[in-house]
């Protein structure tokens, strides 16, 4: 009975969607059937959802992908925040399963537990038949495969030894996507992989700032989201292999306000962070799981777009994105709405990608609690929300939606493990960028060269700009590139193929420097289309070739492209850095490592400058009511530069990092929580905090990893984050070095 009044109470409030009503706290927050649940959720005309699979097949899900016969695997994560303080989250309980359609139908009937007994998976890669997981707190990577086709994995191999990682399971690593340059990518971390024959390379990134969710576009351009820092998605304005780049005018000024309907306040912002009328969500929080529509299926002004998924709104963003004189610029397609949202205060979409049938699939986690436990500890803002909604009783469900338009006719399931080099040559040119990737992959992974004639002639010749690309990019993956080939495309009429075959360039270049190929590359910093400029000034920057500096200097004075002064300047400031001046070289090491550490993890809420991250989007009004509430800081979290807690006491800024702090630090109350650091090891504490110490303008002594191991060891851990009048009594250290 309860759940058929919530029900009619709900679509009540849908039918009148444009005015949104708060959620009483009834201390529940009923479940609903995937049919119900569908009632619920608002979708752009033209556009339906489709269930694809739902509990009991799946439970908590949280990312899906499709190998080459359009097999999807789902990564469920059965440990996570089953209570309010997240009981036996990190037991090895976890697992992937695989889902077929027998029929080749798009109706998923056979299931199969893959890979069981896992630590909260995050990483899914298909390889050929193979699978590549990843799993919380480690950085190694296996590769697991079915040999007897009965849908489990029987073998696992170590694919990548990255060794262990700790911290917080929400500021841990995801994603992993082979890229259209053969690269891996992945969130977190500034450095990205590549499969060779002879084993698995490692190379040094941007930090790219991403949280949860990674997607490239056509023109390989990775795309990342960013929570924490409350930006939705970030760093897009060069390929991460170049730079983090944001510039003022790459979004509308509202681009960051959403539009839900659910009326619950169980944001972690707090009061600056929902609207005082109805409750809802006023600004991207939680952000993640996006992905760039590459299909051929739904309707061809979607094609390009970014669909952005915001669980603790309860709705999926689409993003429109146009290139303007070398700006990537985005605006929400649909203003003062959006594209995807429901009513149900348990829909939480966190992932997403196309399908090999061109359709669009959505993971729903289908949960109360969205945060992990350090963001609903006993003495939180979000603790109180979720208890009087019931919030944490809802967990163990989830479902796969599939997005499609009116008229909708799938593609047919792919059979791409079995075809042969040639066929797979000719997938390069699919409308749907699944296929072209999926072939791709699989052409680079069997090394066949045999299929060099037939790829050269499409990077030279293939009507479709698309192909073109990826024929080039196969060949540099099974090392069959030509200066001559190289230099046909840099000379290309289209400006993505001449944008690609600069980046081809710079691979090939790699062993061999001196060739006269990086001459005819540098002529195109002068080329008419700004972004092929950028990328010029990029690759020379990342190859530092002779001269690169004259280079990025002359060509940014004499552009008068927006695009080349904005990103060839940012290009240009970043080759001098000197807070390591003067310092040993095991210093330096530890200094670049807390660099990219604070900038993988910390900018997001104390600012890429040290000052904090504004709080966006606040109105005069939220402040009064925040105020009244008790939060009156104007920035995410603290300042760091001239921190009297990071700077004065040694002992202090450790322990900060080690457990946490919570409550007004130097009488401001800030919005988001310093969650506790602790299971990251002695050396990671050491160089985040060394290197706050020593930028922003701050300078102070260096922190030891031994001087970490002896405030850790100061008894047992603490159960609740320290306080800065707790801090403050704290034994004061000697101050020089």
């Amino acid at each position: 009975m309860v759940a058929n009044v919530y029900l009619t109470s709900l679509a009540l409030l849908l039918a009148d969607s444009t005015a949104p009503k708060a959620f009483s706290p009834t201390g529940e927050t009923p479940y609903l059937s995937p049919a119900d649940e569908l009632a619920t959720i608002e979708v752009a005309d033209g556009y339906r959802l489709e269930l694809v699979l739902s509990e009991p097949e799946i439970r908590e899900p949280v990312s899906l992908m499709f190998d080459g016969n359009g097999r999807m695997y789902v990564a469920e994560m059965h440990t996570y925040m089953q209570d309010i303080d997240g009981t036996d989250e990190f037991a090895p309980k976890s697992r992937v399963s695989r889902h077929e359609s027998s029929r080749g139908d798009g109706r998923f009937d056979r299931h199969t537990v893959f890979a069981d007994g896992l630590l909260l998976p995050r990483m899914m890669l298909p390889l050929d038949d193979r699978l590549i997981i990843g799993e919380t707190n480690t950085n190694d990577l296996f590769v697991y495969r079915d040999t007897n086709g009965d849908g489990v994995s029987d073998q696992k191999l170590l694919f990548y030894e990255g060794g262990p990682r700790g911290g917080n399971l929400e500021h841990q690593p995801n994603g992993l996507l082979w890229s259209l340059d053969n690269w891996l990518y992945s969130t977190y971390n500034a450095y990205r992989l590549r499969w060779t024959p002879l084993g698995v390379l490692k190379e040094p990134t941007a930090p790219n700032g991403g949280q949860w969710g990674v997607t490239q576009d056509d023109r390989g351009k990775v795309w990342f989201s960013n929570a924490g820092g409350e930006r939705g998605i970030t760093n897009f304005q060069t390929h991460i292999a170049y730079g983090a780049f944001n510039v003022p005018q790459q979004q509308d000024a509202d681009f960051r306000e959403v539009f839900p309907l659910v009326g619950i306040p169980d944001v972690q912002g707090g009061q600056l962070r929902f609207r005082p009328g109805d409750k809802t969500l006023n600004h991207f929080t939680g952000t993640c799981g996006q992905t760039v529509y590459r299909g051929d299926r739904l309707p061809a002004d979607l094609r390009g777009d970014v669909l952005l998924a915001e669980p603790v709104g309860r709705l999926i963003r689409r993003i429109k994105v146009e290139m303007r004189d070398g700006i990537t610029h985005v605006r929400n397609q649909y203003p003062k709405s959006e594209f995807i949202r429901s009513i149900d205060p348990n829909f939480r979409p966190v992932n997403m990608t196309t399908g090999p049938d061109g359709a669009i699939y959505i993971v729903d986690m289908y949960r109360g609690i969205i945060q992990e436990g350090n963001w609903v500890r006993k003495d939180s803002y979000l603790r109180t929300v979720v208890k009087a909604h019931g919030l944490q009783n809802n967990f163990g469900r989830g479902r796969i939606w599939r997005l499609v338009h009116e008229g909708w006719k799938p593609g047919p399931q792919p059979r791409m493990l079995a075809e042969t080099p040639q066929q797979l040559v000719r997938q390069l040119a699919h409308p749907n960028g699944w296929w072209r990737d999926t072939a791709q992959k699989l052409l680079v992974l069997r090394g066949d060269r045999t299929v060099v004639p037939q790829l050269q002639a499409m990077a030279r010749s293939h009507a479709n700009q698309l192909a073109r690309i990826h024929a080039l990019w196969t060949l540099e993956g099974l090392d069959a590139l030509t200066p001559e080939l190289i230099g046909n495309a840099l000379s290309n009429r289209d400006a993505a193929v001449r944008e690609s075959a600069v980046r081809v360039a710079e691979s090939w270049l790699r062993t061999r420097p001196e060739h006269p190929l990086r001459a005819r590359v540098t002529t195109l910093a002068q080329d008419p289309d700004p972004t092929v400029v950028i990328q010029v000034l990029g690759t020379a920057r990342r190859a530092a070739w002779p001269d690169h500096r004259k280079l990025l200097r002359e060509t940014v004075a004499g552009s008068s492209s927006e695009g080349v002064q904005e990103i060839g300047g940012r290009l240009l400031r970043m080759l001098d850095e000197n807070e390591t001046k003067g310092m040993r070289a095991e210093d330096v090491a530890m200094m670049e490592r807390g660099r990219g550490i604070y900038n993988e993890l910390c900018f997001a809420c104390h600012g890429e400058d040290g000052k904090g991250a504004a709080l966006l989007g606040a109105t005069a009004d939220l402040i009064a009511a925040a105020k009244a509430g008790g939060q009156t800081a104007s920035t995410i979290a603290p300042a760091l530069m001239g921190s009297n807690l990071v700077l004065k006491n040694k002992d202090v800024a450790i322990n900060i990092l080690l457990h946490g702090l919570t409550g007004p630090v130097d009488g401001q109350t800030y919005a988001a929580a310093m969650v506790p650091m602790r299971d990251n090891d002695d050396a990671w504490i050491a160089a985040v905090l060394s290197y706050v110490r020593n930028s922003f303008g701050n300078r102070a002594p260096l922190i030891t990893p031994a001087e970490v191991a002896l405030v850790r060891g100061k008894g047992a851990p603490r159960p609740l984050p320290w306080t800065a009048v707790e801090l403050t009594a704290l034994p004061k250290k000697p101050a020089s070095r």
